[in-house]
């Protein structure tokens, strides 16, 4: 279980976390600013073997599209980025091929 706790940890509260401090000066700042928070590709499409990863980048997508509709009126634009898989790092050496080139 300590491995889901630290993937969300990670990948949502650490985002949540981040984005009220940075709501803190952007809604002091007199032209606002932007957050980009990073998910993934796998909050959409999921993948074998990533199901609370997903769900942590789902839980992303979801505070985000929240947060820009909280903010947007205080011109604060809040987005989120989701690439793909990344060749480099470990990330995709334990995908098969045919995941690899999907």
């Amino acid at each position: 279980m300590l491995i889901v706790k630290e993937i969300l940890d990670t990948n949502l509260k650490g985002a949540i976390l981040v984005c009220r401090e940075s709501c803190r000066q952007l809604l002091r700042a007199p032209n606002g600013g932007s957050i980009i928070n990073v998910g993934s590709v796998i909050a959409s499409i999921g993948n074998t073997g990533q199901s609370v990863y997903g769900a942590s980048k789902a839980g992303l997508q979801g505070f985000t599209r929240s947060l820009s509709r909280e903010l947007g009126a205080r011109n604060i634009r809040v987005n989120c980025v989701e690439p793909g898989f990344i060749d480099g790092g470990g990330m995709t050496d334990l995908l098969g091929q045919g995941q690899r080139d999907e």
